[in-house]
Order: structure tokens, then C-alpha cells, then sequence
């Protein structure tokens, strides 16, 4: 779902300037958002999600609600849940789960991860019914190397980059398992820049900028804006993307 991509967004870890914090700079927390819709001169918000992380022993557990508001569910109803599993020592992901209800259809994408060296595999599997009930099931081998994550975890992996460093003109690069395919992310700084939220307060924040390609560099998403607090914690301020019909903004609300 785009709005829900919209929000995580959005690496060679050392070498291309992540800092070593995963033994424990992540601690218990709960993020909130309110998702806007943009098309001409309608702006209104249109649902709302929340991102949650605990640390369980060796590994954190994440949890991402999305849901549309009661005006916007007469048009598209959306209701997602997304669930993940990473080991905290080195930041390697479990296990992904999506559970979408969007529209009176159900999908569930499910994604079990194994390492070998610098290879990564996912194996993938993916249950759908649609709106006559009709149940269709699938399964799919992913295989990456280097940094790999989803759509959950990735979150997390953007807010440990050493974003002055990027601002030079560096980007950072990771795969992103997203369902039954493999996509390449490339998430580049543009400056910093000073933001309102949606309680007037000002925040510095990194601009940054994302692009989905798969094999071949073809592009696979709409790119998306991203501004980061520029205080230790990283948190997303705000992330903007297109629509195939107007535009979704998504607001930290503290």
C-alpha cells in the first residue's frame, strides 16, 4: 500500500556512513502519524498510523498500524497491520509479516529470512482473497546481498545513518523486500532544512530522498521525500509522496 510505503521509508553500513548503534540505541517506543491527502484544494486528513518497538531479549519486536478515517473508508477502506522481527545483534531481520484489508479484499505476505555470509534469502509467502471470496495462494524464493530489509525494519535502518555526512552528496543503498519482489533502495540528503508540524512547533530536519528501482534500475515507485530530525533520535518529521491521483503526506505527531 502506498500510504504505508509512504512511511517507512524509507546500506553498506560503515562504508557508506551508518553509525554502530544496534546493540541498544533502540529502545521501547510508540510513533504516532496523521496521513493527509492532497488533490487540488482538497486537503484532509485521511487516516492515521503508529509504529511501536520493544526489545525482547536478543531481538526487537515491531509493530505498524495503518487505518483510514471514517470519511475516507466510503471511498477506499484500509486497515494494515505490519509485523517484524529483527535480532538486535546486527540488526538482521527474523521475520516480516503484512496483513492488509484494503478495499474488501484481504492479503496476507509473509517473510522468513535466512543468512549465508553476505547472501540473504527471504523465502516468500503470499495468501490473497478478493472481493468474491476467491483465495489464491503463492510462494516465492528472494535473494539479495549486502544490507537487506522490508518495509518495517527499514524504518529503523534510516534512522541510523550519519545524514551530514550524505549531505556531502553521498547515498547510501540497501534491498528492500517488499512481498514477492526484491527492490533497490537509494536514499540520498538534500540539506537541512527547518519544518513546521502539525502543532506549529519548528524542527530542523534532513531532507532526504528516496527512489525504488528493481533489476535493470527500473523504477518501481514513486520517489519519496523524507524529512529527519536532526537530534540523535532520527525521528521521521514528515514524508511526502504521490498518488496515481494527488498527493499523501504523512506528519509526526508528538
Amino acid at each position: 500500500m502506498k500510504i504505508l510505503k509512504s512511511i517507512v521509508l524509507v546500506a553498506f553500513l560503515v562504508c557508506f556512513g551508518v553509525r554502530s548503534l544496534w546493540a541498544s540505541d533502540f529502545e521501547n517506543e510508540k510513533l504516532n502519524y496523521v496521513i493527509s491527502y492532497k488533490w487540488g484544494l482538497i486537503h484532509k486528513d485521511a487516516g492515521t498510523a503508529t509504529l511501536e518497538l520493544t526489545n525482547h531479549g536478543n531481538e526487537y519486536k515491531i509493530r505498524l498500524v495503518g487505518k483510514t478515517k471514517p470519511w475516507a473508508d466510503n471511498f477506499y477502506q484500509v486497515r494494515d497491520t505490519l509485523l517484524g522481527t529483527v535480532k538486535i545483534n546486527g540488526f538482521k531481520p527474523v521475520s516480516y509479516s503484512k496483513i492488509a484489508h484494503e478495499d474488501g479484499k484481504y492479503r496476507r505476505d509473509d517473510i522468513v529470512y535466512s543468512y549465508a555470509g553476505r547472501t540473504v534469502g527471504g523465502h516468500a509467502k503470499r495468501v490473497k482473497i478478493d472481493k468474491k471470496g476467491n483465495v489464491s495462494h503463492s510462494e516465492k524464493q528472494l535473494t539479495a546481498t549486502g544490507a537487506t530489509f522490508d518495509m518495517l525494519s527499514v524504518f529503523y535502518f534510516l534512522r541510523t545513518i550519519d545524514y551530514p555526512r550524505l549531505a556531502s552528496g553521498g547515498v547510501v543503498k540497501a534491498t528492500v523486500f517488499s512481498g514477492s519482489k526484491s527492490e533497490s533502495l537509494t536514499i540520498r540528503c538534500v540539506g537541512k532544512e527547518t519544518i513546521k508540524l502539525r502543532n506549529k512547533q519548528r524542527r530542523d530536519a534532513y531532507h532526504i530522498k528516496f527512489r525504488f528501482t528493481t533489476e535493470g534500475q527500473k523504477k518501481s515507485s514513486d520517489d519519496i521525500d523524507a524529512w529527519i530530525s536532526t537530534d540523535p533520535q532520527h525521528i521521521p518529521l514528515q514524508v511526502v509522496g504521490s498518488l496515481p491521483v494527488g498527493q499523501v503526506k504523512c506528519y509526526y505527531i508528538p
